[in-house]
């Protein structure tokens, strides 16, 4: 595994996958999240946001009015590297596509509106094709 971390090595080698599944965010309240299975959880101070798969957010009587996908960025990008976000989110931000980032320890994901999902993609793989190009 090689780590990068400038902005345009990031970018370039940064393979956008659409994952399989719809997700949703959700504030967790008093309910026994962790039987949930949440992709992920973020304590914040109004309390715990989840990202749950939909089917699931809805069995447990969440809201599931803003379905997302994820897609990955399959590079693995220093935590402390810079620009690989700013880039992705400006990309998605010129084509009306709204998204939310969440890094963990080996890639970056990106949830961005189940309907555009496609087109999200084709956003991130031009970004991506035009910063290999000399």
């Amino acid at each position: 595994m090689q780590v990068v971390r400038g902005a345009r090595e990031m970018v370039a080698g940064m393979t956008p996958e659409l994952k399989n599944g719809v997700y949703v965010f959700c504030a967790a309240g008093d309910r026994d999240w962790w039987a949930l299975e949440p992709l992920a959880m973020f304590r914040e101070a109004e309390g715990v946001s989840l990202i749950l798969e939909a089917e699931a957010a809805r069995s447990a009587g969440f809201s599931v009015d803003a379905p997302m996908a994820m897609i990955t960025l399959n590079v693995y990008s220093a935590l402390d590297g810079v620009g690989l976000t700013a880039a992705v989110a400006t990309a998605l931000a010129e084509a009306g596509i709204a998204c939310n980032m969440v890094a963990a320890l080996n890639h970056d994901h990106v949830f961005v509106p189940a309907e555009r999902a496609a087109e999200a993609l084709a956003a991130l793989r031009a970004l991506q094709v035009s910063a290999t190009a000399p």
